[in-house]
């Protein structure tokens, strides 16, 4: 039954010895190397910075006083555009499935969830792994960091902040969970960790591509926050939302391309890990802060704590295309007692073609799916599964996740954001720029602006990248060893390396 679907809670494992890996050959900047001579594009970066704020401003459930976000009437004549007579089956046979899955997860819990090894990642994944994988649209890898290691990148960030008092942000305001850091030591050592590295690459080999403007072999870094959210915390929570961006989906056509079979009436044919036509979308449409603006196909979770169910901690759905043919059709739709929690075809037949609004978006928000615009249980994940222990996870940039509410445990919930990205020249030109921001102790480029650690002690140098990590943070040369290297060649350009 549909009240029986359950979420799986997800963390990464930091409890393995590290593995070496070296993305191409870079050129060395640091203590030991005599390539010390920054960039030359380095000194200014050519984006706008946005405003200042926190992960508050991408979420309105993170902001309940604040005004609805009503759309213009253009959005009406938009969903029109988009109609097709075939969608009305279509969102019949997705109801109905989502009745079949939510059983299915309900029995299954936490196996519906590949959890791999490091060793694996090493060795390779069975074609059986992959294809798990790419159902469930996240995984959990065991064993990526040390754990000591781990622990002692949590420190170190500890210590940064109490070397800065009076400058450091964050969410809430008056106690800081989720953090406006972008640029300590430790999120560079964790960026260019040679496991995280690793891992981010066969995660990027699960996606398809036949544009040829993408490398899927070279991940390259995208500069994300971090959260130390502490027991008691309950402002923190974040309800079941999908990053990348909300309305965009339909209102960019590029965007909407990659949508185009659930759009067409073939949802099932819906291929969510091709590459191609996301590489040109626009995911923020409307400049806000927090908005990625760049290709990241999976949004990572790197754990600096062991946490347990009510402790605070994430939950997903693992069921990537059903969950997206959901929301991709339910604007078209609405239902015939808006208080009723019921998803039977006969609840939600009635069409809405001429409401401007889409189902949980806003315009410069996330797409977030509360009860209002999803009604339970279908693609909310509140009672869940739990993998307990140290963990993480790695998950689909069109995956449900969620934060629990109410911290209950004894101990800190703590993560840093490290996504997996590929070099493309879009995201290179983004990689210039975000490098240039680092360099000042600026934020990232997509995230709320302002001086930020221009004036901290002890922010993170080049110097603490490590040597095989330099090319995924813009500090080194990439070299291909194969017959076609224009993409590296242009990059190496727009880098200026």
């Amino acid at each position: 039954m549909l009240h029986q679907l359950r979420s799986v809670l997800l963390r990464y494992s930091t409890d393995a010895l590290p593995l070496r890996f070296t993305p191409g050959h870079c050129l060395k900047f640091g203590r030991n190397s005599h390539h010390t001579m920054m960039p030359s594009s380095a000194a200014t970066s050519p984006r706008p910075q946005k405003v200042e704020g926190d992960i508050s401003a991408v979420f309105a459930s993170l902001r309940p006083s604040d005004p609805e976000n009503a759309f213009p009437p253009r959005f009406a004549e938009l969903k029109r555009s988009m109609w097709n007579e075939k969608l009305i089956q279509s969102w019949k046979e997705v109801l109905e499935a989502l009745e079949v899955e939510s059983a299915r997860i309900a029995e299954q819990g936490e196996k519906l969830i590949p959890q791999i090894p490091m060793e694996s990642i090493h060795n390779g994944l069975s074609p059986e792994e992959l294809a798990n994988i790419r159902a469930a649209g996240c995984v959990v890898v065991k064993g990526a960091v040390p754990r000591e290691e781990a622990l002692a990148w949590k420190e170190d960030i500890k210590s940064y902040v109490a070397a800065n008092p009076g400058q450091v942000k964050g969410f809430p305001a008056d106690n800081i969970q989720v953090y406006e850091l972008y640029n300590t030591r430790s999120q560079m050592r964790a960026r260019t960790h040679p496991n995280i590295l690793k891992t981010q690459l066969v995660l990027l080999s699960l996606w398809d591509d036949r544009s040829g403007e993408v490398r899927l072999d070279t991940p390259i870094s995208y500069f994300d926050r971090l959260r130390i959210r502490f027991p008691g915390d309950s402002k923190f929570a974040l309800g079941p939302h999908v990053d990348g961006g909300s309305i965009e989906r339909w209102e960019d056509p590029t965007y909407r391309s990659c949508f185009e079979s659930i759009l067409s009436g073939a949802w099932k044919s819906h291929n969510p890990y091709n590459a191609g036509p996301r590489v040109h979308a626009v995911q923020d449409l409307y400049s806000a802060p927090s908005q990625c603006s760049i290709f990241r196909p999976w949004q990572g979770w790197t754990a600096m704590s062991s946490t347990g169910p009510g402790e605070g901690t994430l939950r997903v759905l693992p069921m990537l295309s059903l969950a997206t043919a959901y929301w991709m059709l339910r604007p078209f739709f609405r239902a015939r007692d808006p208080t009723s929690s019921s998803l039977k075809w006969e609840d939600w037949n009635e069409l809405d073609l001429e409401g401007t609004g889409f189902a949980g978006c806003g315009l410069g928000t996330g797409l977030e799916l509360d009860d209002a615009t999803h009604p339970p249980p279908a693609t909310q994940p509140n009672n869940g599964v739990h993998a307990a222990g140290r963990a993480g996870r790695s998950g689909h940039c069109d995956m449900i996740h969620a934060v629990e509410g109410f911290h209950g445990g004894k101990g800190d919930s703590s993560v840093m954001y490290i996504p997996a990205v590929p070099l493309t020249l879009d995201n290179v030109q983004y990689l210039r720029d975000q490098r240039s921001n680092f360099l000042a102790g600026l934020p990232a480029p997509d995230f709320p602006g302002g001086p930020g650690e221009s004036m901290f002690v002890g922010r993170a140098t080049v110097e603490d990248v490590y040597p095989g990590g330099r090319c995924a943070v813009g500090f080194g040369k990439f070299h291909d060893a194969g017959d076609d290297g224009r993409l590296f060649a242009e990059a190496n350009r727009i880098l200026a390396v």
